[in-house]
């Protein structure tokens, strides 16, 4: 990629940090030894990488033995939805979701509808919020597992989490499960007794780790069916060898991103809230998918009668890098699952663009937007949007 991009796709992926790269390369150099060997080599890789696992359980308010990790937030959504519902069936086989999350969690909800499990989909608002009265009218006494998206990937919509947990742990014996991928290190997310998940998802590459790495973090031991079987490794549920270096490399990333994220947070809202006052000079061709009760690094508005494609590569010309929606989902010629779940008005509905701040976003960078944007509406504007 070119060093004068203009990068804003960062709920994407984001560029991995200097200091984390260093120390991936370093681990690799001088730590590559099998942790689960024996000999001295073995044993010190292991010490590392149960620092490492010691250093994301502190982040989370739980314990070691409780952070399992994995290569990616995908696989642990599948490893948390299928390990809790196998394990659990003879409970029931009722599992509750929300139309708006993350194709990793749909699809592996899917799957266990084929197997015979009953899905219950929430709705969600023009907000992308889900109603708290829905799902307590939704749970069941055989309700086994809930999975509620803390901040949703394509709009930021932030969903209420506490309250929701504690409908959950009032009303049935379910585990909730939160994809927190786009929001650890960015919003608030650790382990709060009852007031909170049972089990939440990670992802390394969210939050400038490397791709490949992301953790599957439990409140507290309960039983789950393994993900991979072999020979046993991280607690049995996920066996191969463990890539150490991932796992230093994430739990330094979690660290850096959980001391910045007061400064991240306040620098993002005031970016977001510049975008929010910039699109309003468009008058009637912006419809805001994001609110500001969205995350402040996530902003997604529509542009009335355009494709996002289109817009997208006029923005790329201009050195502007955003996307249409997921880049999970972008490619497909669709309309977006999320923005069908908003019931927006039809001429907006292909004309999505998701900006996305990440640590290494500079305020030259939101003015670069600005005037990139402005210059591509005036070429495209014409007959093309009304």
């Amino acid at each position: 990629m070119k060093d004068n991009i203009v990068y804003l796709d960062n709920s994407a992926t984001t560029k991995p940090h200097p200091d984390i790269l260093k120390t991936f390369v370093q681990v690799n150099e001088q730590y590559y030894a099998n942790p689960a060997s024996i000999h001295e080599a073995g044993v010190t890789a292991n010490t590392l990488l149960m620092r490492a696992r010691e250093q994301v359980a502190q982040l989370l308010n739980t314990e070691a033995k409780e952070i399992i990790f994995t290569a990616g937030g995908t696989e642990a959504n599948n490893m948390a939805i299928f390990g809790i519902a196998r394990v659990s069936m003879h409970k029931g086989k009722h599992i509750i979701t929300t139309q708006i999350e993350h194709p990793s969690v749909l699809e592996a909800v899917k799957r266990l509808e084929e197997e015979g499990f009953e899905v219950d989909y929430l709705r969600v608002d023009g907000n992308g919020v889900i109603s708290l009265d829905e799902l307590r009218e939704k749970i069941r006494k055989d309700t086994i597992l809930v999975s509620i998206m803390h901040v949703n990937n394509e709009m930021g919509a932030i969903q209420p989490i506490e309250q929701a947990a504690t409908i959950i742990h009032e009303n049935s014996r379910a585990m909730f499960h939160v994809d927190a991928v786009q929001s650890f290190g960015k919003l608030p997310v650790a382990f709060n007794g009852e007031a909170g998940p049972d089990i939440v998802s990670i992802s390394g590459h969210k939050i400038h780790a490397l791709k490949g790495s992301g953790v599957i973090a439990l409140r507290k031991s309960f039983k789950m069916a393994p993900y991979i079987v072999g020979g046993g490794q991280e607690f049995g549920l996920r066996s191969g060898t463990v890539a150490v270096p991932q796992a230093v490399a994430f739990a330094k990333a979690a660290r850096l991103a959980v001391e910045s994220m007061d400064n991240t947070y306040q620098k993002y809202a005031a970016w977001q809230q510049d975008i929010y006052t910039f699109l309003k000079g468009f008058d009637h061709d912006i419809y805001l998918l994001s609110t500001k009760q969205s995350a402040p690094y996530i902003t997604s508005f529509s542009v009335r009668g355009l494709k996002g494609e289109i817009l997208i590569n006029a923005l790329q010309k201009q050195g502007v890098i955003v996307s249409t929606s997921s880049a999970c989902s972008s490619k497909q010629t669709k309309t977006s699952h999320v923005v069908e779940a908003l019931n927006i008005d039809p001429a907006f509905k292909k004309g999505v663009l998701r900006m996305s701040f990440g640590m290494q976003t500079t305020e030259a960078d939101i003015t670069a937007f600005k005037q990139a944007f402005a210059k591509v509406m005036k070429q495209l504007k014409g007959d093309l949007v009304k």
